[in-house]
């Protein structure tokens, strides 16, 4: 249980929700932001890491503001390590 891994992985999900949502495919997103549609895949998976760069790149290829990129249901309760 990675906090960060996981939390990679809900963004992941969101990117492909709206991508599959608007009908593009990973090579028109490809094509929009430069970035190689198998890198793009990876970060839908939560495979690596988002920079703000790219975060905002991809916001702007699926047409959504880079916030509804981050609206992800995420327990941080889960990760709390403070037992008090």
């Amino acid at each position: 249980m990675n906090i960060t891994e996981d939390f990679l992985i809900e963004i992941g999900k969101r990117i492909f929700q709206i991508r599959d949502k608007n009908k593009q495919t990973l090579d028109d997103i490809e094509f929009l932001t430069g970035i190689d549609s198998s890198d793009i895949n990876k970060y839908e998976l939560g495979k690596i890491n988002l920079t703000i760069k790219t975060l905002l790149k991809l916001s702007v290829a699926l047409k959504v503001n880079p916030k509804d990129l981050l609206d992800v249901n995420f327990d941080f309760e889960k990760y709390n390590t403070d037992k008090s």
